[in-house]
């Protein structure tokens, strides 16, 4: 199996070090976001885990600790945009993590660093011509460090519409998106990096765009030397191209404040969450109840066959 660590929050930025006590642990205990209640024990065992997947806008905290998990095939997804504290809150500064970019890429290699430019946000501050000036400095900037650019559109939750809206946001059309995308393209070729699209609709072959696997198997077949058998993951969004995972997160306790998130629905909620964080505990900032009913999630390696790095 797969695990994504996480869609829900930032593991890295945040809790790496819990992280790292559930990977010494051999498992991590996960509620169900539908039914509190219900927890999964999900085994961390090198011979169960194909492979791992890290979301992060901030993995600087984790690096140092990197070797704790070189059995293990991996990658990052590292989200590097152009906005400031008004969108995003509690990110540092977009100099201090390009440099962190850059470092991670130089120990484990660029194909690993996979950045995200996620979501493009029109606003009459950043329209177009901002995105596309945005987009070549930092392109410019994490040029040799990544080989891959994956990108999206922003989609209005309704559990966030207002606050974007209040700041001017909106839904991108069409010509918008073919503009973007076109002028992305040109200076991604430039740069020798490839563009993929995240969970949309909208075909951008045309362009050289082809559409991402966020959760890529065919990557962490090329990192493990393991044939897997993996098949798309039903439960994402219509559009998502990803390949099956169990993701480890929890929903409420991404502290980067980002005002687009839809993993958290409100400050108070994440305050009364993080307060429970425990290094030490099973679950990610929750503690076990009497009516909590936990039950062994069967989770096995996918892989069908395994190629030795010392046999090639």
């Amino acid at each position: 199996m797969i695990i994504s660590a996480s869609r829900r929050t930032d593991i890295p930025a945040f809790y790496s070090d819990w992280f790292f006590k559930r990977i010494e642990e051999g498992y991590v205990l996960v509620r169900n976001p539908f039914n509190f209640h219900q927890v999964s024990k999900v085994s961390l065992k090198k011979d169960a885990v194909d492979g791992i997947v890290f979301w992060t806008k901030n993995p600087e905290k984790m690096i140092p600790k990197l070797h704790l998990i070189e059995d293990y095939a991996y990658y990052f997804l590292f989200t590097l945009n152009p906005y400031d504290k008004r969108i995003e809150r509690n990110v540092p500064e977009k100099s201090h993590i390009i440099e962190v970019f850059k470092k991670l890429s130089s120990k484990i290699g660029k194909e690993r660093v996979i950045w995200r430019y996620d979501p493009i946000i029109l606003i009459p501050e950043f329209d177009i011509e901002y995105h596309v000036k945005s987009f070549k400095e930092i392109m410019s900037e994490l040029y040799g460090y990544t080989s891959k650019c994956i990108i999206s559109f922003v989609t209005l939750y309704p559990k966030v519409y207002k606050i974007l809206e209040k700041i001017g946001a909106y839904e991108i059309n069409k010509e918008q998106k073919l503009e973007i995308a076109y002028r992305f393209y040109e200076i991604a070729k430039e740069h020798s990096i490839k563009l993929e699209t995240c969970a949309e609709e909208l075909d951008l072959s045309p362009y050289g765009i082809e559409h991402a696997r966020c959760i890529d198997k065919t990557l962490i077949e090329e990192l493990s030397g393991k044939k897997l058998n993996i098949g798309k993951d039903k439960n994402q969004r219509k559009f998502c191209g990803c390949d099956e995972s169990i993701d480890i997160g929890a929903y409420d306790t991404c502290l980067h404040g980002c005002i687009y998130c839809y993993a958290n629905s409100s400050i108070s909620t994440i305050k009364r969450n993080t307060k429970q964080y425990n290094v030490n505990s099973p679950l990610l900032c929750s503690k076990l109840t009497e009516e909590d009913v936990i039950k062994e999630r069967e989770v096995k390696s996918c892989a069908v066959w395994q190629t030795s790095i010392f046999d090639r």
